[in-house]
């Protein structure tokens, strides 16, 4: 069974760094498309990142330059890097494995979801 479970978030000032991380059972990640997903109180699940089998990222708008997705196939393990955070990036965090990482770049997640991991970023 496809199971992902994040970990790293934390609260943090504005301008600071986090990484998350998103371990997953089930699956060979290096084999799969992976996914960061992030939903705020009132506000719809977004998509923020995503990594392709063959190492091809896509990210948000509102995150390039900021974030950083990658991986690790010896540990199976994908990350988020987050810095100069900013008070709208607070949300809750999700990992979603075994998508498919779309001819045009995006990414279309799978059910396979881990249970979300808290960032809140305070000025």
């Amino acid at each position: 069974q496809v199971q992902p479970l994040e970990s790293g978030g934390d609260l943090v000032p504005a301008g600071g760094s986090l990484r998350l991380s998103c371990i997953v059972s089930g699956i060979t990640v290096g084999d799969k498309a992976m996914g960061w997903y992030r939903q705020a109180p009132g506000s719809q699940r977004e998509m923020v990142a995503a990594i392709s089998p063959g190492g091809y990222t896509t990210y948000a708008d509102s995150v390039k330059d900021r974030f950083t997705i990658s991986r690790d196939d010896d540990k199976n393990t994908v990350y988020l890097q987050m810095n100069t955070l900013k008070p709208e990036d607070t949300a809750v965090y999700y990992c979603n494995a075994d998508g498919i990482s779309l001819l045009s770049g995006g990414y279309r997640p799978s059910r396979y979801w881990g249970q979300g991991t808290q960032v809140t970023v305070f000025s």
